[in-house]
């Protein structure tokens, strides 16, 4: 081993097993300078949600305490990386920056910029997907814009193995590291050591907000869960919404979002641990539903190379003829629907489960953002935003992706003529009412025939609004505005 460290920078991928740029790291012969910063950019966008946030905190507490385990400790700064890594390679004498990639335009440009500046080589690894952007592509070199396609040619595709042997122990120690933190004179927004992070109250979270663990050793252990018996119920428990914590032995959901986001969990490690689960599949149904699951992290991919590709879109409508949508704003309108306030009950109960959990099912999000953007006819962007607020897993590709889906605006959307009914959608996936009385209070003596209708009640409960809009009239107002942009483009 020689003495000259490399620095191996972590961004999305808060984990030591089965992270391709630190197993190359430690393949360098070097020890390693393990690395966070705190980007401006980042930490003050208006983008970065406190729960999220909150979520990342803990994360980086879990990594910092395995490494202290081992001698070591997570060197933490605040500053912009083009600024700050020049200054740590040369305080520590490092030789070379490892990290994998991030796939935003921000993080491109960002990247590409830092290889100017720093004197030491860098080492980039495609970690965070299975199969990265410009791997998938047409025959005429073209990227896919259409799931179904692109996922054809994407399971046709080798998988790389998960790495089975971790990371050597061979992390600088923790005074080498904090002598290095001190000649770099860096002013970090958080003091150091990790363990003086925000707490929560710090953060300004609501007092119900209910952060789940979030560790690469939890991670895995939900992944396991998932595996050993709820990944064969997935296609249909993936749409029952009557999620009562975000404790994922109640859920049809696989909960591991949040921790595929920041790279707790390795998306190789989720793919051949599905891989094994449809093996053990003992009928059929239970291996349509493995494939499901597998749909879902093939979704994912999707959007972070529609996104990779096609930039505008994290400002902008994919179908840039959409730019010109007349979309209304009522700020009284935006408002019930981001309270829970709209007086349709499965739309409130997603919305306020939101509030509490920083999460909710992918069926709820399809839901509310139709409502939203079809019933409401408010701009996809708003909610957009507003999810990026709350959820711990708000990723920019699949947020974006999602809610232009639903607008019918982005890349193999919904159609603009379908329109989910949210009286129809709670009594299809919420027949008891269970998930609306767990997330409204003032609907728990609601009979279950009115549950998804309680303006219908001879005498409505009180406490709850009526709806806010008139379906009927609203379909009409969203067909004539997406008809309106259609016509334009076709003169």
């Amino acid at each position: 081993m020689t003495t000259s460290p490399v620095i191996h920078w972590f961004r999305r991928d808060l984990r030591l097993h089965d992270n391709l740029a630190l197993s190359a790291a430690g393949a360098s012969g070097s020890p390693i300078l393990p690395v966070f910063i705190f980007d401006p950019k980042m930490i003050e966008s208006k983008r970065l949600g406190l729960p999220r946030l909150a979520f990342m905190l803990q994360a980086l507490k879990s990594l910092d305490d395995t490494l202290r385990k081992k001698g070591s400790r997570l060197w933490m700064g605040y500053g912009d990386p083009r600024e700050l890594l020049p200054k740590l390679v040369k305080a520590s004498e490092a030789r070379a920056v490892y990290y994998n990639r991030d796939y935003t335009p921000f993080a491109y440009m960002r990247d590409r910029a830092l290889e100017d500046v720093l004197s030491v080589p860098t080492h980039a690894y495609d970690d965070a997907l299975l199969l990265p952007p410009g791997s998938v592509l047409k025959k005429s070199g073209d990227p896919y814009t259409v799931f179904t396609p692109f996922k054809r040619v994407w399971l046709t595709l080798p998988i790389s193995e998960s790495i089975k042997m971790p990371v050597k122990d061979q992390f600088l120690s923790a005074g080498v590291i904090a002598s290095y933190t001190v000649e770099t004179r860096v002013k970090s927004k958080w003091p150091l050591p990790l363990e003086r992070v925000p707490s929560f109250d710090d953060l300004g979270l609501p007092g119900t907000i209910e952060v789940p663990k979030a560790s690469e050793r939890e991670a895995s252990k939900r992944l396991d869960r998932f595996l050993e018996k709820r990944v064969h119920r997935y296609t249909d428990g993936r749409n029952e919404l009557a999620a009562l914590s975000n404790d994922d032995t109640d859920i049809g959901s696989s909960f591991l979002s949040p921790y595929l986001r920041f790279g707790m969990l390795s998306p190789r490690q989720a793919y051949w641990g599905m891989q094994a689960a449809a093996k053990e599949a003992k009928k059929e149904k239970h291996r349509v539903s493995v494939e499901t699951w597998l749909s879902e992290l093939v979704w994912r991919e999707f959007y972070m190379h529609i996104l990779h590709h096609f930039p505008y879109v994290a400002k902008g409508s994919f179908r840039q003829q959409y730019d010109k949508l007349e979309w209304r704003y009522d700020a009284e309108d935006l408002s019930a629907w981001k309270e829970g306030m709209t007086g349709f009950p499965i739309i409130d109960a997603a919305m306020r489960h939101l509030k509490t959990m920083g999460w909710m099912p992918n069926r709820a999000r399809m839901i509310v953002a139709s409502f939203l953007t079809k019933d409401l006819l408010i701009d996809w962007r708003e909610g957009e935003r507003y999810f990026m607020d709350w959820l711990i897993d708000g990723d920019p590709a699949a947020n974006n992706g999602g809610w232009q889906w639903s607008a019918g605006t982005g890349t193999d959307a919904q159609p603009y003529f379908r329109i989910f009914n949210p009286v129809s959608q709670g009594e299809k996936f919420d027949p008891q009412g269970a998930y609306v009385k767990r997330w409204l209070p003032e609907l728990e003596t609601v009979p279950t025939k009115y549950i998804h209708e309680p303006w219908r009640m001879p005498t409505p409960p009180k406490g709850y609004p009526a709806p806010i809009v008139e379906r009927t009239l609203a379909r009409e107002r969203t067909l004539a505005a997406f008809k309106a942009v259609r016509k334009q483009a076709a003169s």
